[in-house]
């Protein structure tokens, strides 16, 4: 399906720190791809720069060979709505109730929709990721736990074809992890492009299907899901390097 997000030379500075230096890649449409590497390896900066939500210093980030940063209001706004984020700290806007944080994507990228059908999307959404209690909360009322089931159901209302997850599964229970792995699963079978940040081999090993290691914000090795499974030696030296 061709190439949907390419970084080519991206280097990025944080509080005079360089975090990221030099990365460059090609997503392909429709495949998973995990960043995997220690903590601290620059993973969740790239994958914010892949977002389009950090600004590269030097290097280009574009999506469907469009520079992000040179788009107009329209592209950007297609390019938001066909992509979404989980963030590792879910990032749910505090002085705003739990229906709030889940209409406002509706609001942005459907303005058509009626108050009636943004309910119904919301409600269908939230009986996915498995949230049963009131909404007219705010997210300070709530566990970690249920804060990330939020987050990923904010960022699935868009019904995008891009998803960027960072830890989207921290701070869950075995039963609400496995959930939405499964609809992580579901964006698979739809031929969506994933990208993802994990800790977990498990989710690593069974989602992705190539593997990139970062390593002091540079690239450092890509392997493939079969490369995976035909070599144990490789297997194992990723999952040293994430729980690392």
């Amino acid at each position: 399906m061709g190439v949907i997000l390419e970084l080519k030379n991206v280097s990025f500075v944080a509080q005079n720190r360089l975090v990221v230096r030099g990365f460059s890649h090609q997503f392909e449409e429709g495949k998973t791809t995990a960043l995997v590497g220690p903590s601290g390896s620059g993973k969740s900066t790239i994958l914010k720069l892949t977002a389009g939500l950090l600004v590269p210093t030097e290097g280009v980030v574009s999506f469907r060979g469009k520079d992000i940063f040179t788009m107009n209001r329209q592209e950007n706004l297609d390019f938001r709505r066909e992509g979404s984020m989980v963030f590792q700290d879910s990032a749910l806007w505090a002085n705003q109730s739990l229906f709030q944080c889940l209409e406002l994507p509706l609001r942005i990228h459907f303005p058509q929709m009626t108050p009636g059908e943004r309910e119904n999307r919301i409600q269908a959404v939230l009986r996915d990721v498995g949230y049963k209690r009131d909404l007219s909360i705010r997210p300070a009322m709530l566990s970690m736990g249920e804060q990330k089931l939020i987050a990923f159901a904010r960022a699935m209302m868009c019904r995008p074809r891009l998803l960027f997850l960072d830890e989207w599964t921290e701070s869950l229970d075995d039963s609400a992890a496995q959930r939405l792995v499964q609809l992580v699963q579901r964006q698979q079978k739809e031929r969506n492009t994933v990208i993802l940040v994990s800790h977990d081999f498990r989710i690593v090993k069974n989602l992705a299907d190539y593997v990139l290691m970062i390593l002091g914000g540079q690239f450092f090795l890509k392997l493939t899901r079969e490369q995976m499974e035909e070599d144990e030696d490789l297997a194992r030296y990723v999952e040293r390097g994430i729980a690392s």
